[in-house]
This record gives structure tokens, sequence and C-alpha cells, in this order.
């Protein structure tokens, strides 16, 4: 009977400490109104997704992903990130004006033989403020070497 009340003691002076310890009060991060902007710029790409199909070894790997400003203000594509160091990006970089077009321009390393998928993220001031696009296909194995001839005697 005394180990009964020993443990039923113990149980009681942990559940009070637990119970007793105070919490800091959890605040909320002060919510900023969305404000939408009736005429931000917003992007809108003709495609997202690009397949190469199978590419030649060491061929031009260059594609172009072309998007047009259907808002009403201008346009401005902050960055381009690619997803690995095989792949070079390059984009319209002037603000573009409603109506007007601009594009990204993705350039795969076509020394890198196999099937690929990659991705390109867009930046921008839009109204959806990132796009990606991807592009896949396979880069056939390079041309076996030619050997040399052989003189004749």
């Amino acid at each position: 009977m005394k180990k009964f009340f020993l443990f039923f003691g113990l149980g009681v002076l942990t559940l009070t400490n637990m119970f007793g310890q105070t919490q800091p009060a959890q605040t909320q991060p002060a919510q900023t109104p969305v404000v939408e902007n009736k005429n931000a710029p917003e992007i809108v790409f003709d495609k997202t997704e690009y397949d190469y199909g199978t590419i030649a070894y060491d061929s031009n790997g260059t594609f172009e992903f072309s998007f047009k400003n259907e808002g009403k203000d201008p346009l401005i594509v902050s960055n381009a990130q690619k997803s690995c160091g095989c792949t070079a990006v390059d984009w319209t970089k002037e603000p573009v004006k409603k109506g007007s077009k601009g594009v990204i321009k993705v350039t795969y390393n076509t020394k890198i033989t196999g099937p690929f998928t990659k991705n390109v993220t867009v930046y921008s001031n839009a109204k959806k403020p990132m796009v990606v696009l991807t592009f896949k296909g396979t880069v056939s194995a390079p041309p076996a070497p030619q050997a040399a001839a052989q003189p004749t005697k």
C-alpha cells in the first residue's frame, strides 16, 4: 500500500509540474491585406512544356519559350532560374509592355547523352509571379569514331 501511495504521489507531482508550466503566448504575424492590382501584368506563355524528342549529340539544343503580357502594367522578368548547370538561360530583360511579347531562351548541353527532363523557374512582377517551364528529350549517343585508313603496301 505504501508503494501505491508513493507512485500515486509522484504521478500527481509530475502532472502538476507539467501542467503548471506556462507557455508563452503564440502571436500571429500581422496579416497584410492582399490588394489585387487590376492593372498588374499577366504573363501568358504559348506553352510551358517542350519536348525536343531525340536530338543528335552535340547539336543545337536551343528553344525559346514565348510569352505575352496580357495585363496593363509593364511586365518585368526579374530572373529565370535553371535547374542545373547543363542548361543556359537568357530572357527578355527590358519591360514588356501591354500586348507585347518576350522570350525565355533555354539551351541544353547536347554533349550529355541520354534522356533528360529539366526546369526553368521564371520570376516576374505578374499576378502569378512564378511560372515553371519544363523541357525534356533524349540526346543520342555520339557517332562512332572513324577508323583511320590504313595505307596499302
